[in-house]
């Protein structure tokens, strides 16, 4: 490989969040650094402090101190993996963006191998931990499930929607918004704005330190975003289909009440239920028009994103 300035590379952004994993930010530190002797990029190291109650800050305060790549943002309390990737990713200078956990199981060893598959022209690398280190019962049979789901209702075909470790371009990045359990979300978002987006079996090493700190219980919060997540990626796309076919119901319903209403067996005039039925179908027939109406709105809005 011909030498080139690292003026002329993209700088790399490593976004790693921490909470109450004390034993394993320096170790993890001393990885990441191993690892970036081999890649030619400029980088910096963001670390999030998710309201640590250990030392963890003031780890994080020495590496800042005798290493100026290390960047720390502090949380005043734990708000959860989402948040903190998205403050990282916000105060991110790099064109290329890495995110992984704090607690050594993500293996920093991978990020030149995926550095390597970003480059052959995709815009996100998915890590795929084939071989898990964790429990079955709690965290691998409800990961492949989870997974299972999340590639359905996105279109996105992942093994591994909840490993940290990914690579993206900054540039697909940047523009998401994410909030809740959403970061896990980021590959089918980004193939949803027309990115290209891969997979890579990855190393998943044993914890050594600490427990796990988001576990089984934000399977409801997932749940609930898999249900967004399906209304943003395939909805939004579509929603004159979608909004036509809920009033189509009520169009339906409309012209029921209206047919009634002037064929009735006893005619209009003798019918008892006259005012009901011509009531019913008008509202039903206004439900009809306020959901195309809908269902326009929400195509105009869409082409008009597009063409920014």
């Amino acid at each position: 490989m011909d030498m080139v300035s690292k003026k002329n590379l993209e700088k790399i952004s490593i976004i790693i969040p921490i909470y109450n994993e004390e034993g394993s930010i320096e170790k993890l530190y001393n990885k990441i650094k191993k690892e970036m002797t081999v890649v030619p990029n400029d980088y910096e190291i963001i670390y999030i402090d998710d309201g640590s109650t250990d030392n963890s800050f003031t780890i994080l305060e020495k590496l800042n101190s005798i290493d100026s790549k290390v960047k720390i943002i502090k949380f005043r309390q734990n708000f959860g993996q989402t948040p903190a990737f998205s403050a990282g990713i916000e105060y991110s200078s790099g064109e290329i963006i890495i995110t992984m956990d704090g607690d050594l199981q993500n293996d920093p060893a991978d990020i030149s191998r995926m550095l390597g598959k970003l480059n052959e022209g995709y815009d996100v690398v998915s890590g795929w931990r084939e071989k898990r280190q964790d429990d079955l019962i709690t965290r691998k049979i409800p990961s492949k499930i989870a997974n299972s789901l999340l590639s359905w209702a996105t279109g996105t075909k992942l093994h591994d929607y909840g490993c940290s470790l990914k690579v993206y371009r900054a540039s697909v990045l940047k523009p998401l918004h994410l909030y809740s359990e959403m970061h896990r979300f980021i590959p089918a978002f980004s193939a949803f704005i027309g990115g290209k987006v891969t997979e890579m079996k990855v190393n998943h090493l044993p914890r050594i330190y600490g427990t796990s700190k988001y576990g089984i219980s934000r399977i409801w919060k997932v749940l609930i975003d898999l249900l967004k997540i399906q209304l943003l990626v395939k909805f939004s796309r579509h929603s004159l289909v979608w909004f036509f076919s809920v009033g189509s119901v009520f169009l339906l319903l409309g012209l029921i009440f209206g047919i009634s209403t002037i064929f009735g067996e006893q005619g209009i005039s003798e019918n008892e239920f006259y005012i009901v039925y011509l009531g019913s179908s008008i509202l039903y027939l206004e439900l009809f028009a306020f959901f195309a109406s809908l269902g326009i709105l929400g195509e105009l809005i869409t082409r008009f994103q597009d063409k920014e």
